[in-house]
């Protein structure tokens, strides 16, 4: 995409956000989509009429929460953490293929109530033109709550959010996609905290390896390992086979094992798409 492609995009965006009058609250989850949606929504309404707020929650990684503390911090606006609430719902705890709905449920419901507090007029996501094409309840969610996605009402794709933010100086416009650690418990499996915890440990070890996008699925005592599929080589290679190993056992799993298909976004989606 050239600059001035770019720059349109961007001003496609801005041009969503100034219609909305009022300002708002900014769901803010430490990646690339979001951290694009704060900076344009600064400009757009100012940083006094804009609120950031992330849910801290054991799907959340901590170094996502640190993430998007700096980002606020970085667009000059107020952030604020709402203590995570999804495993007291025990629909959520039981893992249906509807996980997400009661989340953001919860998520938004918050949201909006703080929203109305500070007397700001809308809800915002990071959602964006690609994000319609996968299993994704929590759009039903947003739905529901009357949450926005400027950056989908403006057809950015996730390439435009790239570029809008390379563009912008964003150091954020070439993060890897990151989901909530949920995402990697099979649906009918439930969600723990304890599970989760060892997610969070064993994919931080292997990003210290060097992997920039991983995945630790979890199946029974099993953390299997994904990467993208051109890193796979390296990760079986010998001496690294046996660290990421190491890594998944030390981080609780009893075994590891190695996904040679190689990462793929929603890979636990895919039964739900079988025939």
């Amino acid at each position: 995409m050239t600059p001035e492609s770019a720059q349109e995009a961007a001003e496609r965006a801005l041009s969503v956000l100034r219609h909305m009058t009022g300002g708002g609250v900014v769901a803010l989850s430490g990646g690339c989509d979001s951290a694009l949606l704060l900076h344009l929504a600064a400009e757009a309404w100012g940083p006094e009429h804009c609120l950031a707020v992330t849910s801290r929650s054991e799907s959340l990684p901590e170094e996502e929460l640190s993430a998007a503390r700096g980002q606020a911090g970085g667009a000059d606006v107020e952030h604020v953490r709402l203590d995570g609430g999804e495993l007291d719902i025990e629909a959520f705890r039981r893992n249906g293929p509807d996980r997400c709905f009661h989340c953001k449920d919860h998520l938004y419901r918050e949201m909006r109530a703080l929203a109305d507090a500070r007397g700001l007029a809308h809800v915002i996501d990071g959602t964006n033109a690609d994000d319609t094409g996968d299993h994704r309840p929590g759009l039903a969610a947003a739905q529901r709550h009357h949450v926005r996605s400027p950056l989908q009402e403006a057809g950015l794709t996730k390439a435009d959010v790239r570029a809008v933010s390379k563009l912008r100086g964003l150091p954020t416009w070439d993060k890897p996609a990151e989901a909530c650690l949920s995402s990697r418990v099979p649906y009918g499996t439930p969600v723990t905290a304890d599970v989760l915890a060892k997610v969070e440990r064993a994919e931080r070890a292997l990003k210290a390896l060097g992997f920039g996008t991983v995945r630790v699925r979890v199946h029974g005592d099993v953390g299997k390992i994904e990467v993208p599929p051109d890193e796979v080589a390296a990760l079986v290679a010998p001496g690294m086979r046996e660290r990421a190993i190491a890594a998944v056992k030390d981080a609780g799993f009893a075994y590891a094992a190695i996904d040679l298909e190689g990462f793929r976004s929603g890979a636990l989606n895919e039964k739900l798409r079988s025939p």
